[in-house]
């Protein structure tokens, strides 16, 4: 640790008691003068930063729309022999039809593993010569009963898309209204800017994997601002609880008192976090990589972002939001300034 004394954590007597104390002691009491909301500008550059190469990310290298987005047709056999794989399936599309297909990918493990082709709408005869083609390849492993084709309408895309953008619309406002009810409205401003940064930076983080987005993509997106507004909630009751007679005393200001709330509920953070993410860690492991149940990785991945960043946000972004827009108010700066004068009084004697 370092040996300068942190400016809004713990004053006088509370600060070396704290310091003396072990890592993991002052992590698990809540009393370890952890200086978060004090370090504010450095939690905001590097909020900044991860923000900047998201929105970097989603405007030069964008997104990849699946096929219930984009439209298409789907293409599905089972990898019945070792000869039949993405490769030698996509060969053989691009020899019979003369073009290369948007994606390919396997689907499931073992016996029950499936090649997934997606290309653009194709006509009638073009599927009926691929699936010739197909059969006529990676025969006797393959009939034309084994190869089946769809067609998916971008349209039901487009809905999904446009009832997301509602939700999400809807969603930020009633969480504006019902944290500035039950708190106050410099708090809805600090929940809002955490949430703005929970969608852009797993957005992102998706854009920057490159993995199809998908309505469960979409989905998930939706569920982990749910988290992070509950972890934000958590964090905002404690501090409403410790700066309720805040001006009441001179003891410490309104910054410290949020500091304090943040220790007191780092560990639960921590606790909720490591509770949510070994069932996504789970899900990923088993069903993605070991069961190849390729359709649950999209939502794995969105799910394990989406609650570290919310857990992120919650404590080093919207309770230091939270001190600065405070900080605005003319009765928190006397606060402040009555403080800080008592404490070089008390130096100076």
């Amino acid at each position: 640790m370092s040996d300068e004394k942190p400016t809004t954590v713990w004053a006088d007597e509370d600060y070396v008691a704290a310091e003396n104390r072990s890592f993991l002691s002052r992590l698990y009491t809540g009393t370890g003068a952890f200086d978060i909301v004090g370090k504010r500008k450095t939690w905001y550059t590097i909020s900044a930063v991860i923000m900047l190469i998201c929105i970097l990310s989603m405007v030069f290298r964008g997104f990849t729309p699946g096929i219930d987005f984009q439209g298409g047709t789907q293409v599905s056999l089972p990898a019945a022999s070792s000869s039949i794989t993405t490769d030698s399936v996509s060969k053989v599309f691009a020899d019979t039809l003369g073009q290369e297909p948007e994606a390919v990918q396997t689907a499931g493990s073992g016996s029950s593993a499936t090649i997934q082709l997606r290309t653009e709408t194709m006509s009638p005869e073009d599927a009926g010569k691929l699936a010739h083609a197909l059969t006529d390849t990676f025969k006797p492993d393959l009939t034309l009963a084994d190869v089946s084709s769809s067609d998916v309408s971008s349209t039901w895309g487009a809905e999904i898309t446009r009832k997301m953008v509602i939700a999400l619309l809807v969603f930020l406002v009633v969480v504006f209204v019902y944290i500035a009810v039950r708190f106050d409205r410099e708090m809805s401003a600090a929940a809002l800017v955490s949430l703005l940064f929970d969608v852009v930076v797993t957005a992102g983080a998706y854009s920057l994997v490159g993995w199809e987005v998908t309505p469960a993509m979409v989905i998930g997106l939706l569920t982990v601002l749910g988290f992070s507004v509950y972890d934000t909630v958590v964090v905002f009751d404690k501090v409403e609880e410790n700066t309720r007679s805040v001006f009441a005393t001179s003891r410490r200001t309104y910054g410290e008192q949020t500091n304090l709330a943040v220790n007191q509920t780092l560990m639960r953070s921590i606790n909720t976090t490591v509770i949510s993410v070994l069932p996504i860690i789970a899900l990923m492991v088993i069903a993605v990589w070991m069961l190849g149940v390729g359709t649950l990785k999209d939502l794995a991945l969105i799910q394990l972002v989406g609650v570290v960043v919310g857990t992120y946000s919650s404590v080093f972004l919207a309770s230091p939001m939270l001190v600065s827009l405070k900080e605005r108010r003319k009765d928190v700066k006397r606060h402040t300034a009555k403080v800080l004068a008592r404490r070089e009084k008390v130096a100076s004697a």
